[in-house]
């Protein structure tokens, strides 16, 4: 495949993004009387991220500890569609910026209900990079809520992480 059809898959799969269409500090939704208010998808992926959190546990409990990342991921994302969630993986996070296209496209683990963030990890440590790379694809996407899950822990709950989009539950 050559270069430019790569690109052409890329933009093909991806979720725009450009800098006219998100506006500078879109996590806040100001009314008209310019007062703050809360995400509009807040409550909705707030009240997710417990089930989330369960089916993780039930990966964690059927899989076990020693896999790749990428089983996590797919048990998961079977998982939620069991309990009847929409799930999107992979996705490209297409960044455009005054008619330049990023051509090494971001690409976040997995996107619950079009409002929660997940990235799988299986590491020995959590880094702060993991939760920092997590917040800039909430940012460039306008998500309230992110999780990151490492399940490279004897029990889930230690290796999970819940992070707020600044300014989102206010």
């Amino acid at each position: 495949m050559t270069e430019q059809e790569s690109a052409e898959v890329a933009e093909s799969e991806a979720l725009p993004i450009s800098a006219s269409s998100v506006p500078s500090h879109s996590y806040f939704h100001t009314l008209a009387n310019g007062k703050r208010h809360m995400h509009p998808l807040y409550d909705r992926a707030s009240s997710l991220t417990s089930e989330i959190i369960g089916a993780a546990i039930e990966v964690h409990k059927a899989m076990g500890l020693g896999l790749i990342e990428s089983i996590y991921e797919w048990c998961l994302t079977k998982e939620l569609e069991l309990r009847k969630h929409r799930v999107d993986n992979q996705k490209v996070v297409a960044i455009q910026y005054k008619g330049f296209y990023r051509e090494e496209p971001l690409r976040f683990d997995m996107l619950v209900e079009q409002c929660v963030l997940v990235e799988v990890k299986a590491v020995e440590t959590l880094h702060p990079i993991h939760k920092a790379q997590l917040l800039s694809y909430m940012k460039l996407i306008d998500v309230p809520l992110g999780l990151v899950i490492n399940f490279h822990e004897q029990k889930l709950t230690d290796g999970v992480s819940r992070l707020v989009l600044a300014g989102a539950d206010k």
